[in-house]
């Protein structure tokens, strides 16, 4: 590539790029995914439309990979560990029996009713199974979920690609045929809790490190947290074990871990998840190409996509939630919210790369399956959370975002009272926190005063709180319980 041609590159990409960051805004408003809009960008821009040819099957799959990583990780420490919790069980139980549900009824289904051979039957039914955190949430991102709901999409959509990629990928390199059954399972097996393993040690490790060094800007913080995903993910994949579950586990550690800039952080990943969603999906859209769709890749597609929708996913779902106590209305949802976005399409460009026979069709057949599909389910999403009555409207009490005084060995506290919060209404010195923490200004309409201790709270103040290292944790409890609880909170117990 020369100058000339980077200059090119550059100025279709930032346009395409801003096209894409603006449709945002309308795929929200009208309730349909992102994916969905970016991957029309790609088409356009495609060799059916203004005519780029973008055909290379090896490439896309290492860019595929690499903007499942950084999704991933987005996912990971924007999650709140505290909503996946209770869910962890029901979520790790899908991600595993549940797709596995899912693939032997969509492979039976497709050899015996599509009269596809076992092996496109078994490759149709592993990419098409795992579910999309993106796809799902673009749609629901103005519709509270319990969190019980929403812990459990993201743990499925989480930690069910691992196990996925590792079956398409040996089916591709007939790794089954050649080392049989029973090696392909202590394999899977191998590569998940040994990536798993991993993600949690770099999580852990990276998370002591961070809180025990102060870094001379605040924009290095977003970095270092983000590569040490990336590097959770480099680790597991070099000794050939599952570098999914590795980075998406690193991820959630330091997500919930107190780490200086938090909201810095959050901001950062999101974006970066964002960027990552937006080039995955227009590649995706290049790689495309409608004019070589047949007939029998549309109805295939529609056959198959139906087939999982309406008997394979509701199958997983009831053979998964019959271990857990799940009302059938909230199954319902997760079984209609299991959207496929990204993912599928990226699996089935492992056939491809591997030159597998009828691996074309096979791309064709998928990317039908999820546009037409992610439509049909996204339309009613939001109505039918709340007729299913997963909606809540608990809002979050309190914002903290913390910064290193590190002279002084204490950190400083941002404190922003949202909306419902019950801090809202309580003086400051009523806020009884542990000595030596101390408010010390108070933002209020952009405004900064110093407050006094009969000062009242507002929605929409920001605090600044000074907390020494020995009473932060404290300090934090405190703020959240008295923006749970009220004034009141904690009266009577020691605090």
């Amino acid at each position: 590539m020369d100058v000339h041609e980077l200059e090119i590159l550059l100025l279709i990409g930032s346009a395409v790029l801003i096209a894409a960051v603006l449709a945002v805004r309308v795929s929200v408003t009208a309730g349909l995914p992102s994916l969905l809009v970016y991957l029309a960008l790609g088409l356009m821009l495609g060799s059916s439309g203004a005519g780029i040819d973008f055909s290379d099957a090896d490439l896309a799959l290492a860019l595929g990979y690499a903007g499942l990583v950084l999704i991933l990780a987005e996912g990971g420490l924007t999650t709140p560990w505290g909503d996946v919790r209770p869910s962890l069980g029901l979520g790790v139980v899908l991600a595993t029996l549940g797709s596995m549900v899912s693939i032997v009824v969509v492979s039976v289904g497709a050899h015996y009713l599509l009269d596809l051979r076992w092996e496109l039957a078994v490759l149709l039914a592993a990419v098409l199974t795992p579910t999309d955190a993106a796809a799902v949430f673009s749609v629901l991102r103005t519709v509270p979920l319990r969190k019980s709901v929403s812990g459990t999409l993201e743990v499925e959509s989480g930690l069910n690609d691992a196990p996925i990629v590792v079956l398409v990928v040996a089916i591709s390199a007939g790794t089954i045929e050649a080392d049989g059954p029973w090696a392909f399972t202590g394999m899977i097996v191998f590569e998940l809790v040994v990536g798993a393993v991993i993600g949690l040690l770099v999580g852990f490790g990276a998370a002591r490190l961070l809180r025990s060094l102060a870094l001379p800007a605040s924009g290095l913080y977003p970095l270092v947290v983000i590569s040490f995903t990336v590097l959770a993910f480099g680790s597991a994949a070099f000794v050939h074990a599952s570098g999914f579950a590795a980075v998406y586990l690193a991820a959630l550690v330091l997500g919930n871990t107190e780490l200086p800039h938090r909201r810095a952080t959050r901001s950062f990943v999101e974006g970066v998840g964002w960027l990552a969603q937006i080039g995955l999906f227009v590649m995706l859209g290049l790689l495309a190409t409608p004019d070589t769709f047949e007939d029998w890749h549309v109805w295939t597609g529609l056959a198959a996509g139906g087939l999982l929708t309406f008997v394979a996913r509701p199958l997983s779902i009831v053979s998964s939630a019959i271990w857990f106590r799940r009302s059938w209305r909230e199954q319902v949802f997760l079984g209609w919210a299991g959207l496929r976005g990204a993912v599928p399409i990226i699996l089935a460009t492992i056939p491809l790369a591997a030159d597998v026979e009828g691996a074309n069709d096979l791309f064709n057949i998928v990317f039908v399956a999820v546009v037409v599909y992610t439509l049909v389910q996204a339309a009613p999403l939001g109505r039918l959370a709340r007729w299913c009555g997963v909606t809540t409207e608990d809002p979050r009490d309190i914002e903290i975002e913390a910064a290193p005084l590190e002279r002084v060995h204490a950190d400083l506290l941002q404190v922003r009272v949202t909306r419902g919060s019950k801090l809202a209404g309580v003086e400051v010195g009523e806020l009884r926190l542990p000595e030596p923490a101390s408010v010390t200004l108070v933002v209020r309409d952009e405004k900064p005063f110093v407050p006094s201790r009969t000062t009242r709270l507002r929605h929409g103040d920001e605090m600044l709180v000074v907390a020494p290292r020995g009473v932060r944790t404290a300090t934090e409890d405190r703020l959240r319980a008295v923006g749970k609880s009220g004034r009141l909170a904690g009266w009577g117990q020691d605090d």
